[in-house]
């Protein structure tokens, strides 16, 4: 029992004596660590304090030779502000120098002008004492010589001008026509343009012209038109651009042929007589061009308007033709592509029929086309493809594009059309606008191919001296707003009747 008390004594006293040893031990394990966690922030902090020493050192000498280079700048600046200082006063010295040099120079002037002055007045009085007249005689003797020598001279050089305008004039003219007879094909303007009437004998051609040329006037004026009585044998020409006074010129001549009686007062009546037979034969040919297109139920109004195309050009190509052409190309694309074929048909016939309105109404010749066939009862869709073949409107429906694409066709197929031709239509249509755009003016023709303009006015609203004013302004204006080759005449006839009845 005491031998266990001891064994367990001694045991509790060798577990105390290792802990404590063990405790000490780890006690200076931890101290050695913490004094060498303690070594390496001093060394990190001796890191850090010569890191910031060398970036302030650093940053020292930075500013330093910032310093520096500013200060060299500066001194060369100064150097530079001192040279111009001194350059500006050596120039102050020179100006001050030259200054006083042309203020002696204009001193020795002055004195100098003084004496020439006294001069002149001497010898001018010298002069007058000689030629027995004075300083504004002589200078009034010598202005009306030299400008009777600059008249002589100024006349020799407007004749010398007219003479090399009239050569060049004339060489130009020679050019103008012959490159017109290279590009232009004459057989077919004059084909287009020109009617010939043909002549029992060519006895009768004295009649037509009349005493003093009084009956060929007056049929030119009553049908606005241009009669040819030249060498071609039992004929006459009628040439107009537009055909359809053409056309009525042409019947009227063969009438006076075949009546005999060839005087002013009945050739006002045969022409009119001729347009009613005209505006029969065109009212008959819309109804023929509405028959061969398979357009039945037309209003009358619509097939005579239609029928005006007959005598209607566009690039030398046929209207009425190319209207009831296009009405076939349209009712063969509209059955191909399962369309309504009745509205391609009508709207192919009908699409140019604004061109026999263009002239008397403004707006283009769809827009006017599709108005009118609105008003005489046409079908809205059949209007829009009419409106609509230029793109002026938007194209509602398939036909409308079918109505297009047929105009296109028969316009481009080789041989539809001539530009040349409509050119010239245009031209000579211009000069009889440019005529009716005057207050006054009753009527306008453009005859000759276009050479010339008869203007007809109102003898209550234009006296003789305005209807010469008129001429004048006509001609500039033509001359100021329109290309053409050569000259145009323009020709103004003012007219007085005084008519009255026996009863």
């Amino acid at each position: 029992m005491i031998v266990g008390l001891a064994a367990l004594g001694l045991g509790m006293a060798a577990g105390y004596f290792l802990r404590n040893y063990r405790t000490n031990r780890e006690l200076k394990g931890r101290e050695a660590e913490a004094d060498k966690i303690l070594d390496r922030a001093k060394a990190r902090e001796r890191e850090i304090e010569l890191g910031a020493r060398d970036e302030a050192l650093k940053i020292r000498d930075d500013a330093e030779a910032e310093s520096k280079r500013r200060r060299k700048e500066l001194a060369k600046e100064e150097e530079r502000l001192q040279k111009r200082r001194s350059d500006q006063d050596q120039r102050l010295d020179k100006l001050e120098k030259r200054e006083s040099t042309l203020n002696k120079r204009q001193s020795n002037l002055d004195r100098r002008g003084n004496e020439l002055e006294e001069k002149h007045t001497e010898i001018l009085a010298e002069l007058e004492k000689i030629s027995g007249m004075t300083q504004a005689q002589a200078k009034e003797q010598l202005s009306n010589e030299v400008e009777r020598e600059a008249q002589q001279d100024m006349m020799r050089i407007i004749h010398r001008i007219e003479e090399e305008a009239r050569v060049e004039g004339e060489r130009r003219a020679r050019e103008l026509i012959a490159d017109a007879i290279q590009r232009v094909a004459s057989d077919h303007v004059s084909e287009i343009t020109v009617s010939s009437v043909p002549l029992p004998s060519d006895d009768m051609k004295g009649r037509i012209i009349g005493r003093n040329g009084r009956n060929i006037r007056a049929f030119e004026q009553a049908a606005g038109v241009d009669v040819i009585v030249d060498d071609t044998p039992e004929a006459v020409t009628i040439s107009c651009f537009d055909s359809v006074r053409r056309e009525v010129a042409r019947v009227a001549m063969g009438k006076l042929v075949l009546d005999g009686r060839i005087h002013p007062a009945h050739i006002e009546k045969i022409v009119e007589q001729a347009r009613e037979d005209v505006d029969k034969v065109i009212a008959e040919a819309g109804e023929q061009a509405a028959y061969e297109a398979g357009v039945p139920g037309l209003k009358p109004e619509i097939t005579k308007k239609l029928g005006r195309l007959k005598f209607r050009t566009s690039y030398g190509q046929n209207q009425l033709d190319h209207s009831v052409e296009s009405a076939k190309l349209a009712t063969v694309i509209a059955s191909e592509l399962g369309a309504n074929i009745e509205v391609a048909k009508m709207g192919g016939l009908l699409h140019d029929i604004g061109k026999t309105m263009d002239h008397d109404v403004e707006g283009t010749h769809a827009m006017l086309g599709a108005e009118f066939c609105r008003r005489h009862g046409v079908p809205e869709i059949v209007v829009n493809a009419i409106a609509s073949h230029h793109h002026e409107a938007e194209q509602e429906s398939v036909e409308a594009v079918i109505v297009e694409a047929a105009d296109a066709i028969s316009g481009a197929r080789p041989g539809a059309r001539r530009e040349s031709l409509e050119d010239y239509l245009k031209r000579v249509r211009a000069l009889e606008e440019v005529a009716n755009s005057f207050d006054g003016v009753s009527e306008s023709y453009a005859l000759q191919a276009g050479r010339e303009i008869r203007v007809i006015v109102k003898p209550e609203d234009i006296d003789d001296l305005e209807a010469t004013r008129l001429a004048r302004t006509v001609a500039k204006q033509i001359e100021e707003g329109m290309n053409y080759p050569g000259q145009i005449k323009v020709t103004v006839i003012r007219e007085t009747r005084s008519i009255d009845y026996a009863k």
